[in-house]
């Protein structure tokens, strides 16, 4: 199973790009803050996430500002051939209030 959900906030937004084929791509920056409980007690967890939105969610996640609170699902996946580092694909964008 690789299916991750996590509340977040749009810290980094770079400009929507285009594959050789046409397909919208774009990169963000997500940034998650929690407490949680491991072990039985408390813990605050602070995390940040590089995602990436491709097709119709690039445009959805294009017109966000920096700062918007959104939930959002998908899959993780290495960076690059070269890159073993985690990358959020993006499925769902569900944006929250207080926006």
């Amino acid at each position: 199973m690789n299916d991750l959900r996590i509340d977040a906030v749009l810290v980094e937004l770079l400009p929507l790009r285009r594959t050789p084929a046409g397909v919208p791509v774009i990169q963000c920056v997500l940034a998650h803050e929690s407490s949680q409980s491991e072990a039985g007690r408390p813990r605050k967890v602070a995390v940040e996430l590089q995602g990436v939105a491709v097709g119709e969610l690039a445009g959805v996640l294009a017109a966000a500002a920096p700062g918007a609170k959104m939930r959002v699902s998908g899959f993780l996946a290495a960076k690059s051939m070269r890159s073993r580092a985690p990358v959020l694909h993006l499925n769902k964008i569900e944006f929250l209030e207080g926006n």
